[in-house]
């Protein structure tokens, strides 16, 4: 199996991939003689290959190394309590094919069988990765409240199934790699993800690498506390990001006020519209949002901010309130936060995914040596 040296060199190929040695050198902080050491077994089993060198170049020919074309496809999955996203990639996550289906039957075999019955259908699957809201570890689904799972041994269910691996991951986080790897956040050292949509989520990359611990799938952030006299939510906390930015929170206020029943989709349509219950309550959630955004850069200590999830068009829409917000909680003369906004949808999010199957399988890569 690959050492954590060697998935070092693999991962940095994989995402910056082709590099010179010299650049991957540089990037690694590693001697020539280390680099070489380390990628001589990657070249052996086929990973890495070397391309010939760029036309019109002047000296020593550099030979860039990448990634085998032959190295496998792979199948990210995002779940939502309603819905099952699948996304079947290269092992660069370049898409080659995207599904989509509803959910009829949410239970654990369901679903499972819903996702083999798609996966079948992709030849040459070397992983699988699968997201989901909620409380993950070691394959374990603890806690997944949009799906009602608790304690889902669901990794070890799909792979029995496909008969390849499978690697379960919370769903921010495997947005927060997606974000890093090839999102909005490419390139950029440092971020803080946040996610409004069903739920609230936080994801944090630090000096280019994802930030998982224990706590990281847990949803710490949805109810703290954004506006001291704001609605209460589900479990009684006031003025909660949960009770001021997820969609249900913004369709029930509006029903509420309406007088009659109103999707989060049917909010957001209405805002654009200038309808005055639904303006005010996207308004309220800019500031909220912008309030937690400028929380999340004052705790994680980075100023650039990826935005997504279903509810991100209220940062859009509400914008001014945001950036207002915004401002008045950063402390004087600290950095200007960026607010990048995702609009990609969930197809990112399964995109992730599969980067979590695929960053999986460079440590179960066999080497002879």
């Amino acid at each position: 199996m690959l050492t954590e040296s060697e998935a070092a060199v693999a991962r940095e190929v994989l995402i910056h991939g082709p590099l010179s040695r010299s650049a991957l050198a540089t990037r690694l902080h590693l001697s020539p003689a280390s680099l070489t050491r380390l990628t001589r077994p990657l070249l052996d089993a086929g990973l890495l290959i070397e391309l010939d060198d760029a036309a019109g170049s002047v000296g020593r020919p550099s030979r860039p190394l990448d990634l085998s074309p032959a190295a496998g496809t792979f199948v990210g999955v995002k779940l939502t309590g309603e819905r099952l996203y699948l996304i079947t990639t290269d092992m660069r996550a370049r898409v080659i094919a995207t599904h989509e289906r509803a959910l009829a039957d949410t239970s654990p075999d369901a679903v499972a069988a819903a996702i083999a019955h798609l996966v079948d259908a992709v030849d040459h699957v070397r992983g699988v990765g699968v997201a989901i809201g909620g409380h993950v570890h070691d394959g374990l689904a603890a806690d997944a409240p949009f799906l009602g799972w608790r304690d889902v041994p669901f990794a070890a269910m799909l792979a029995e199934r496909l008969g390849v691996p499978v690697a379960l991951e919370n769903d921010v986080v495997a947005l927060t790699d997606a974000e890093r790897w090839f999102g909005v956040g490419r390139g950029i050292p440092g971020f803080a993800v946040v996610t409004i949509g069903a739920g609230v989520g936080l994801g944090l990359v630090v000096d280019g690498r994802t930030v998982r611990s224990p706590d990281a799938s847990r949803g710490t952030v949805g109810h703290l506390p954004l506006r001291a006299d704001g609605p209460s939510c589900a479990e009684g906390h006031r003025g909660c990001a949960d009770a001021l930015l997820t969609t249900g929170a913004l369709s029930i206020r509006v029903s509420r006020d309406l007088g009659r029943a109103v999707s989060a989709d049917d909010v957001f349509s209405l805002a654009r519209d200038g309808e005055p219950a639904a303006r005010a309550a996207i308004d309220d959630a800019g500031e909220a949002l912008g309030i937690l955004c400028g929380l999340a850069a004052n705790l994680s200590l980075q100023a650039d901010i990826v935005l997504a999830g279903e509810a991100a068009a209220v940062c859009d829409l509400a914008r001014e309130h945001v950036d207002a917000a915004l401002e008045r909680t950063r402390p004087h003369g600290s950095t200007p936060v960026r607010v990048h906004v995702d609009g990609a949808g969930f197809s990112a999010w399964a995109r992730g995914a599969a980067a979590v199957a695929i960053q999986a399988e460079l440590g179960r890569i066999p080497l002879t040596r």
